[in-house]
């Protein structure tokens, strides 16, 4: 009796880590796929982008918790994607150019991007989806598991804001 209960606990989990795989949900060339997507999306310039502040480790892991009704939708998406890549250039979403993801993205965003996929799907919506989940990624709270070393507020000049409901007490004054 315990042993359904230990598999029935753990089912869910087993279905999204594989034994070698660093991401919690996705597979390694699913989450290779989101990188480069989450790159074009908040490119780095001067700053870094959303790359290195972790959009794509922070999607993931909300694949596993808040966003667990959407991994299909991820999956599909991200089979899509590469569908589309190979279908305009003839090659992986991750071995094109940077200019040739964008004209991906833009086939993606304006729904006309080519691929069997996207008969099940909405490629707009999932394009929509990933940016929204980007800038999530990108300028929320690093506990979260993206905005690696609050580059995004550094960025804006944010101060390193106050956890709500809290006041702030200077300890070093004696009363």
């Amino acid at each position: 009796m315990q042993m359904a209960v230990v598999a029935t606990a753990t089912g869910p989990m087993v279905s999204c880590i594989g034994t070698s795989n660093p991401w919690r949900c996705l597979s390694e060339d699913e989450a290779r796929t989101l990188e480069a997507l989450v790159d074009r999306i908040i490119p780095a310039d001067q700053d870094p982008g959303a790359l290195w502040a972790g959009a794509a480790n922070f999607i993931d892991r909300q694949l596993t918790g808040p966003y667990r009704k959407l991994q299909k939708t991820y999956r599909l998406g991200l089979t899509g994607t590469h569908e589309t890549s190979v279908a305009m250039f003839g090659k992986r979403f991750t071995a094109l150019t940077p200019e040739q993801r964008d004209e991906v993205l833009r086939a993606l965003e304006k729904d006309q991007a080519p691929g069997e996929t996207w008969k099940q799907t909405s490629a707009k919506q999932f394009f929509d989806l990933v940016v929204s989940h980007t800038m999530q990624g990108f300028y929320g709270d690093p506990r979260h598991g993206g905005n690696r070393e609050r580059v995004s507020w550094k960025m804006l000049r944010l101060p390193y804001p106050p956890v709500r409901g809290r006041q702030a007490y200077d300890l070093t004054k004696t009363s």
